[in-house]
């Protein structure tokens, strides 16, 4: 059965789910699957890394993450996971990049799927005219994970992230 844990971060609760010693959800609202409520120590693990990601001490994860979903959307999580920390990228340039150029509509759908927050950064995808769109933790907490990320990415001449 899996595995859930809330924990109180700086961006408010997260909700961090394990199966079969995998991270298989980091949400922003308690999910309706069914899980224990128990943490483990992967779970304390991903919100420690969490926790340094969002001091800025961290720019990867070190997580066996397993998003569940169809072929086209894990598709468009794996191309998420290149994008560079502290940089952007369009709905375009993700369709592009998985050989899909007209899909621009169903790479956002695929973010909006996104069951693994913050380390499957579609935080770090926004429109083509480079407006904020939808975001599962609110449009307000995507602006601070992509301002944190520039303010690090200034910063990494004087101390370099993890």
């Amino acid at each position: 059965m899996k595995k859930r844990f809330s924990y109180q971060t700086k961006i408010g609760n997260i909700y961090i789910t394990e199966d079969k010693s995998s991270i298989v959800g980091i949400n922003f609202k308690k999910p309706l699957t069914p899980a224990e409520e128990v943490e483990t120590l992967l779970m304390r693990e991903a919100f420690t890394q969490i926790e340094e990601y969002l001091a800025g001490r961290r720019k990867e994860f070190r997580l066996p993450l397993k998003p569940k979903g169809t072929y086209f959307q894990e598709k468009v999580w794996e191309e998420l996971q290149k994008i560079p920390y502290g940089h952007t990228v369009s709905y375009k340039e993700i369709a592009q990049a998985i050989g899909q150029p007209k899909a621009m509509r169903a790479v956002g759908q695929a973010n909006n799927k996104n069951n693994i927050a913050i380390c499957i950064p579609c935080h770090r995808v926004i429109s083509a005219d480079g407006k904020l769109s939808g975001y599962a933790g609110g449009v307000k907490v995507k602006q601070f994970l992509l301002d944190l990320e520039r303010e690090v990415i200034k910063k990494e001449g004087i101390k370099n992230a993890i």
